[in-house]
């Protein structure tokens, strides 16, 4: 199917895209890798007026290390999130998860803010957004709003941007350096939507876990941040029957949708199990950066 007709234009500021998508009146749309975007206005789902590609633009392409936070540019690929050593370093289960985004070809194109604002509850940028405590950055004749994760995924394909808005960064907080983690993510075939995904961090203070973060996607309608898992966790030594616990919570609280590739309950089922893979994976870590330190 052919797209509906649109005009094209590709702006070298942020303030020359902002007075462009303010002209729209709601019917402009950014581009930067166009992975979901394209496909959408190709089936003629969305119909915009006009396209803004933000390529252009200086310095939205870098990842940046600011005190305790990562900030990622609008334009950069998920081959670089997954390349990179300030990633690496700081946010290795970041680094982890890009190994699960789609394919090579995506990959090269597709980009870390752009998914992000595209608010797909099955994949992992809006996770880890959400799990990171991310701050979403964005942009408009206004000027620069900062929205928390928790307030921009606001449903399955729908964020808190206004129509005037547009991303410019994300920053998420870097993880302590004795942070153990774990992501179990699993999928029919590698690099499709998760049917189910857990990713947690900790840390291992005196034998207890502390500083505990739980998030999931692919179970609800946003990607999810449980505290109540996280409480659960906390102050514990991740033995087995904690574990246990976690895992009929999971099965009591989630609310996943049944769709062709899996019904509600087995989703339910699949993320206890990813939950102790990946509990397991992080308090492994966290002990072994413990001994290391000492």
């Amino acid at each position: 199917m052919k797209p509906a007709p649109f005009d094209y234009i590709a702006p070298t500021t942020i303030d020359e895209v902002a007075a462009a998508l303010g002209a729209a009146e709601g019917d402009g749309k950014i581009i930067a890798g166009g992975q979901s975007l394209m496909p959408m206005i190709n089936f003629r789902l969305v119909k915009p007026t006009i396209v803004i590609d933000i390529n252009r633009v200086a310095g939205l392409d870098r990842i940046e290390l600011h005190g305790d936070r990562v900030r990622i540019g609008a334009t950069v690929r998920h081959h670089m999130t997954a390349t990179d050593a300030i990633i690496r370093q700081h946010l290795p289960i970041v680094h982890e998860a890009m190994h699960h985004v789609a394919h090579m070809t995506v990959r090269n194109r597709g980009t870390f803010c752009g998914s992000v604002a595209h608010a797909d509850p099955a994949t992992e940028m809006p996770m880890m957004t959400r799990f990171l405590d991310g701050t979403v950055i964005a942009y408009s004749q206004r000027g620069v709003r900062e929205i928390p994760a928790a307030e921009f995924f606001v449903g399955s394909l729908v964020n808190s941007l206004e129509q005037d808005e547009f991303v410019i960064g994300v920053d998420l907080d870097a993880m302590k350096p004795d942070a153990g983690w774990g992501f179990e993510e699993f999928a029919k075939r590698h690099g499709d939507f998760a049917l189910a995904c857990f990713a947690t961090t900790l840390r291992c203070v005196d034998g207890i876990a502390s500083d505990v973060r739980v998030g999931m996607m692919g179970v609800g309608e946003t990607p999810l941040r449980l505290e109540e898992i996280e409480d659960i966790i906390e102050g514990t030594d991740v033995s087995e029957p904690v574990l246990d616990t976690v895992a009929d919570r999971l099965a009591q609280i989630l609310m996943p949708n049944t769709d062709i590739h899996a019904s509600a309950d087995y989703r339910r089922h699949l993320s206890g199990v990813l939950a102790k893979r990946a509990l397991r994976a992080a308090w492994s870590r966290a002990n072994h950066e413990r001994l290391q330190a000492r």
